[in-house]
């Protein structure tokens, strides 16, 4: 049964929307939220057995600067929890759209009701280029960039999704947020634009999952709304997966010169004061030993492991 994937993107278009080759690697202004990109994909079933994603079949409902009234009535009301997801380095757009329906199916298995959610993406210009050794720092550098200036609009998507949110949860509904490794790095920009446009606490999500994030690992010092030290304003609580195996982060580290939150958490984190339990988690990954690790699923483990998914889902339950 094909998967629905609602998306917002700040992709340049070089054609018809409706077209993937459309998405281009260029970033829209990013001054102007108006020209971000939404609509639906849908996209069938992938090979979850054999690591293998799905096709987007097609893209429909298109239009700029917000969601069509059919995806806003369809994730006002979901019918059951919403998974918004924003992916990382080396992803291109259609990449970026099937590695979420990917991340429905795959949280979906867990067998747990809480876990089979609706998806709305965020898809920023990676260039999408291969990981390939010696790791492709230009490509690295140019992604970067480009999640770094996806700042604003990624803060109007979250402006924009929340009175659906408010919507979906008044029917009982809970929402959460997952970003994966650079996808952490555009997060970071959303959340300092959040605050420096004004806008105050918002309750966005009931869970943030910041997965192999590429993030520098004191990104929560930068108080009072530095970097992601003002993400624990817009969720309930903060879920951090890391792995001092994730051998991307090890190379990320000395491409930046700087300790990544995906490899031991952030700095500090066992000061309870400062980390109250309530507020932030840590799930050291490093010992999984479930799936096939190799130098690409050492940074994949939150979609390769089942051990992981199972924590993630058991979260989403609220049994953890």
């Amino acid at each position: 049964m094909p998967v629905t994937v609602h998306f917002a993107t700040n992709r340049v278009l070089d054609g018809p929307p409706e077209e993937l080759g459309s998405y281009s690697e260029s970033v829209v202004a990013p001054s102007n939220p108006n020209e971000v990109t939404y609509g639906t994909a849908f996209v069938n079933d992938a090979n979850l057995d054999a690591d293998t994603i799905g096709a987007i079949t097609s893209l429909q409902t298109i239009g700029k600067g917000q969601f069509s009234q059919s995806a806003i009535d369809d994730l006002s009301d979901p019918g059951r929890n919403l998974l918004v997801f924003i992916h990382g380095f080396d992803n291109s757009f259609e990449n970026a759209i099937t590695r979420a329906a990917f991340n429905q199916q795959w949280f979906a298995r867990s067998g747990l009701s809480a876990a089979d959610t609706s998806v709305v993406a965020f898809s920023w210009p990676s260039a999408g280029k291969l990981i390939t050794l010696p790791f492709p720092s230009a490509a690295y550098r140019r992604d970067q960039t480009k999640a770094g200036q996806s700042g604003l609009h990624i803060m109007t998507f979250f402006a924009n999704l929340e009175p659906i949110i408010a919507s979906a949860r008044a029917k009982g509904n809970r929402v959460f947020l997952l970003a994966h490794s650079m996808g952490n790095w555009a997060l970071q920009a959303a959340v300092e634009s959040w605050f420096a446009h004004g806008n105050g606490d918002a309750l966005l999500f009931d869970e943030v999952f910041l997965a192999a994030a590429d993030e520098i690992h004191t990104t929560f010092d930068f108080d009072p709304t530095g970097r992601l030290s003002g993400l624990d304003r817009l969720g309930r609580r903060i879920s951090t997966y890391a792995s001092d195996k994730d051998v991307v982060l090890d190379i990320s580290l000395k491409i930046n010169f700087a300790k990544r939150l995906g490899q031991d958490g952030a700095h500090d984190r066992s000061n309870q004061e400062r980390y109250p339990p309530a507020k932030y988690r840590t799930v050291l990954c490093g010992g999984f030993r479930d799936y096939k690790v190799d130098i690409a699923s050492s940074h994949q483990y939150y979609r390769r492991s089942p051990g992981v998914r199972m924590d993630i889902a058991n979260t989403m339950a609220g049994n953890v």
